[in-house]
C-alpha cells in the first residue's frame, strides 16, 4: 500500500512539475514499470475534483488546471496608462479636424507615410473608425472621429475641439494650406508608395500598444 501511495505522489509531481500537459504514454515511461498510471489518473482526478486546482484531460493530455468557477475571482485587470507617440497624435489630431479624411490626405499634411500600425492603435482605442469611400479615383477609404474620442475628451462636439491655430501652435496639425487646396493627383502620387518613411521608433511604440489594448 506504501508502495502504491508513493506510485500517486510520483504521478502528481510529475504533472505539477511539468509545464506542458502529459499524455498517459508520457507519465507510463516516467512511472515504474508495472504502475497502473490509468487507474492513479482517476484517483487524483477525483481527489483534486473539489480544489482550487483540478487535474484534467484533453485529447489524451493530462494537466493541471484552475478550478473553472474560479476563474473570475482570480482575474486581475489594471489599468496601465500609454502615452500615444507623436505620430498616433499627429493623426488623430488631422483626423478630427479634417475628418472625412483619407489616409493619402493624412499623410500630405504630415509630410510622411502613415503605418497601418497607428490607424490600428487609434481604433483600438475607439477614437477613430472608417468612414465612407471617396467618390474619387481608386475610392480610397475615408476615416472620422467617434463618439468615444469625445467622450474622452470631454468634448459635446466637434465644435468644441481647440482652435486651428492653437492645435498648429502646438505642432499638431501642419501651417501649411488645408487639405482641400491639395490637387488629387497630388494626394494619391505617393498613396502606394512603401511605407517605411516614418520614423521607425514611433511605430514600434504604436504596435506595441496595439498589443497590450
Amino acid at each position: 500500500m506504501s508502495e502504491y501511495k508513493d506510485q500517486i505522489r510520483l504521478l502528481e509531481a510529475l504533472l505539477f512539475a511539468s509545464a506542458q500537459p502529459l499524455s498517459t504514454q508520457e507519465l507510463h515511461e516516467r512511472m515504474v514499470d508495472g504502475a497502473d498510471v490509468g487507474t492513479m489518473l482517476m484517483e487524483l482526478q477525483k481527489t483534486y475534483a473539489e480544489r482550487g486546482v483540478n487535474l484534467i484531460e484533453v485529447q489524451g493530455q493530462w494537466a493541471f488546471r484552475t478550478a473553472i468557477d474560479l476563474a473570475d475571482s482570480l482575474n486581475v485587470e489594471k489599468q496601465v496608462a500609454k502615452k500615444l507617440s507623436r505620430a498616433a497624435m499627429e493623426t488623430l489630431a488631422i483626423i478630427a479636424y479634417h475628418q472625412p479624411v483619407t489616409r493619402a490626405e493624412i499623410e500630405n499634411v504630415r509630410g510622411v507615410a502613415t503605418h497601418k500600425g497607428t490607424l490600428d492603435v487609434l481604433m483600438e482605442m475607439g477614437w477613430v473608425k472608417p468612414g465612407r469611400r471617396r467618390e474619387t479615383l481608386g475610392r480610397p477609404l475615408t476615416w472620422v472621429s467617434t463618439s468615444g474620442f469625445l467622450d474622452h475628451f470631454s468634448l459635446e462636439s466637434l465644435i468644441d475641439l481647440p482652435g486651428m491655430d492653437e492645435m498648429k501652435a502646438s505642432g499638431l496639425l501642419d501651417r501649411r494650406p488645408a487639405i482641400d487646396t491639395i490637387h488629387q493627383d497630388e494626394l494619391f502620387a505617393g498613396q502606394s508608395e512603401a511605407e517605411g518613411v516614418e520614423d521607425e521608433d514611433e511605430y514600434m511604440e504604436d504596435i506595441e500598444m496595439a498589443g497590450e489594448l
